[in-house]
This record gives C-alpha cells, structure tokens and sequence, in this order.
C-alpha cells in the first residue's frame, strides 16, 4: 500500500530532536490521531524504557521496539518514534509503508544541550559511545529510511511545527 494511501507521518530522528513534542502539534494541526511507540513499548511491557534496556540488555530492546513499530496499525495519525527504530530495517519498512517517514534533523549542538542523562532517559548507547558517536552513527540511517526530511533550526516549538508542515508539502 502507497503511504499517501493511509495518510500517517512517521516522525523519525534522535533523542531531544523533538519527536514526542512536536508530533502531538502537528497532529492537532492536521486533525490528525497521536501516537507514541515509547508509549506503547512502556504499556506493553509494563517497565520503563530504562527499565526493559537493563533486563534485556540494547539489542533485546532493539528486537521489541522494532516489534512493537512493525505491529502498529493506524490511519491518518502523526507517529512518533523512538530514536533507535532505525537499526531494524524490518521495522522500518513497515512503517514506510503505513505513511511518510519524516526525519527531523537537528544539528548536534541543539542536541547536546537539550539531552540530559542518556541512560535515565531510557537511550540505546553502545559501551563507550558518546552522544558524539550515536549521532554520526545514526544520521546517515535517518537519512536512509526519510522520505522527506525537515531541517529543524533548534527554535520554538511553533516555528518547528512550521518547518515539519513545510517539509510535507502542507
């Protein structure tokens, strides 16, 4: 199925990009449903992200979050993503063809200060990876699977809103 056949936008992009936030502004913009996949590992699995990467260690995390976005159903909803939903291209696949995959670019500095503790806030990081490291690691993936890919200036939330409509062609 063609992804303008269901009308979802997959927000896509690394940790503090803004993901969750601007994702619940554009689909109010849009008159559209709101869905976080965190969300919906955290009910499924009952834990906090933190929580599940310390039982089943990174890859066991990645293998249900790529389950978890590979099962997800919807139509003319705006999908927010975790920032690791990119190192499993089964998962990927399914979501590219549910809607448009919209990668929100961010330099890094903007993500450097925005980020506080990686492990609390429940971030896949290989050991002795910075933040540094993570994000030269995934970008050329977030470009990969982007159908569209909206340059966010680190600004206010309306004027990034703004900039992911524009991207879209809306």
């Amino acid at each position: 199925m063609r992804p303008e056949m269901n009308n979802n936008v997959i927000l896509i992009g690394m940790p503090g990009c803004g993901k969750t936030t601007i994702g619940t502004e554009v689909s109010e913009r849009l008159g559209y449903g709101y869905i976080d996949s965190d969300s919906v590992i955290v009910a499924r699995e009952g834990k906090l992200l933190s929580e599940i990467i310390a039982e089943v260690g990174s890859e066991g995390f990645l293998d249900i979050e790529a389950k978890v976005n590979s099962e997800l159903s919807a139509r003319r909803c705006v999908i927010a993503t975790g920032g690791s939903v990119i190192y499993r291209d089964y998962a990927m696949q399914k979501l590219k063809s549910i809607g448009t995959v919209v990668y929100l670019q961010l330099p890094y500095e903007v993500i450097e200060k925005r980020l506080g503790d990686l492990k609390k806030r429940g971030v896949v990081l290989k050991d002795g990876y910075t933040l540094r490291d993570l994000y030269n690691e995934r970008t050329p993936l977030y470009e990969k699977y982007a159908d569209v890919i909206a340059p966010l200036s680190g600004g206010s939330i309306a004027q990034s809103v703004d900039e992911v409509l524009k991207a879209l062609g809306k």
